[in-house]
């Protein structure tokens, strides 16, 4: 049975994975891409985007392990795309360019239907109008084996927590304030869904927190 997984979810000291108001601008809301400051120094970043060097250490490591042992994504149409309402067309393909990092197939939770699409490096986006449920009962059966990873964005992972479908997530507090944005956890009560924390491992530009459903 697949174990479903969040991994290098960023949050603010204050309980935000995004900032507000995200447009073509700000794919993670104003100020968001603040929250992802300790991965974009990591050596996983700049390999994944094409470039050389990049920091080893804690922070490298829990990058890497976000995309290790993974046979499906979950994400949300924001997460995909700063488009609203019913598709005009297929042109938009992503924020990642023509080989984006997941390298397995991705599910896109959405309310309007779109033919699947087809990318360099083995990802396939597919467009899921059913909801969550039946967006998680397809990625298990294409990871087989592997983990299915909840990629996000917040609404996403608060939907697969609130439904206890998450094992684990692992939690990078970057030392940011935003005052504003999604709240990840607001109004959720992580001991009564079953969750403890694991382990705790301080990095340069995060604090890595993992937290385990008994």
């Amino acid at each position: 049975m697949s174990r479903v997984t969040v991994n290098n979810f960023s949050i603010s000291l204050d309980g935000f994975g995004a900032g507000p108001r995200q447009d073509l601008n700000n794919p993670l809301g104003v100020r968001g891409l603040e929250l992802h400051s300790w991965l974009f120094k990591t050596e996983t970043f700049k390999k994944m985007t094409g470039t050389n060097g990049g920091t080893a250490g804690v922070d490298n490591d829990f990058a890497a392990q976000a995309f290790e042992n993974v046979g499906a994504w979950i994400i949300g149409r924001n997460m995909f795309s700063p488009i609203r309402g019913p598709w005009p067309d297929d042109s938009w393909k992503g924020w990642w360019g023509d080989n984006p990092p997941f390298h397995a197939p991705v599910f896109v939770l959405t309310h309007y239907s779109r033919p699947a699409l087809t990318m360099e490096g083995g990802t396939t986006f597919r467009f899921v109008t059913d909801g969550p449920a039946m967006a998680l009962e397809r990625a298990k059966e294409a990871a087989k084996d592997k983990e299915v990873r909840i990629g996000g964005g917040v609404s996403v992972v608060r939907q697969y927590l609130t439904s206890n479908l998450i094992d684990e997530m692992h939690l990078a507090i970057s030392p940011v304030l935003l005052g504003d944005g999604e709240h990840l956890f607001g109004g959720l009560d992580l001991p009564k869904l079953g969750f403890v924390p694991t382990r705790t491992v301080p990095g340069d530009g995060a604090l890595h927190v993992i937290i385990r459903r008994t």
